[in-house]
């Protein structure tokens, strides 16, 4: 296909077949790890298990993935119906909700050469963002947190991270927050695969008002 032969070019092969197999792990398929998701499988990750419990609310359409036929059904019978229409490929799903009791279960590291699997946390509250930080700190498992509030996001390792306060307002569904939502999606693409294809673990901030993105320094 000649979509593969521009990215051998531009990528290299070996890139190429590296995205195929590495496993991943979306928490939250939402704003952003919905648009995440579709992206990275876009680019030819394969390799992908999301968690998500809930089910798509009307609100939801404007900055995420689905459309208003997919209304009440689960966002993971979702994406698994949109990913195989784009790609052809089966992903991993799971419909549940990530408690401590479960974390060990369905979050489980798969080797891929010296590279295990890497958890990426695109939850919309700190409840569950510590929640995994802390699991993925103890297992010793790479863990890159996305989020974003108002017109500042970050991606962040889970060794530089720091858990937000909620705030209680949730900006994932304002129909302007979808430019800093697309933003986040293409840096967070470009951090996940220079850590698939040699290890290098990179921190960006972006702010949307002065539109500015640069490197993290805890």
């Amino acid at each position: 296909m000649n979509f593969l032969h521009h990215e051998q070019i531009y990528r290299g092969k070996e890139v190429l077949e590296k995205i195929k197999v590495f496993p991943l792990c979306i928490c939250g398929i939402g704003a952003i790890g919905s648009n995440l998701a579709e992206n990275l499988v876009r680019q030819g990750f394969e390799n992908l298990t999301a968690i998500d419990k809930d089910r798509i609310e009307e609100r939801n359409i404007n900055t995420q993935i689905w459309t208003r036929d997919d209304v009440g059904r689960l966002k993971t019978d979702a994406l698994v119906h949109q990913i195989f229409r784009i790609a052809r490929i089966q992903i991993s799903v799971i419909p549940k909700i990530l408690e401590s009791k479960n974390l060990a279960k369905f979050i489980t590291p798969r080797h891929y050469y010296d590279l295990d699997t890497l958890v990426i946390d695109a939850f919309d509250n700190s409840q569950s963002r510590q929640l995994l930080k802390d699991f993925c700190e103890k297992s010793k498992i790479a863990c890159l947190h996305i989020g974003f509030s108002d017109e500042y996001g970050e991606i962040i390792w889970n060794e530089d991270y720091q858990v937000p306060d909620d705030k209680g307002v949730d900006d994932c569904d304002y129909p302007l927050a979808r430019n800093l939502i697309l933003l986040l999606v293409a840096v967070a693409s470009e951090v996940i695969i220079k850590y698939v294809v040699s290890g290098i673990k990179e921190n960006y901030t972006i702010t949307l008002r002065d539109f500015h993105i640069e490197k993290y320094k805890p």
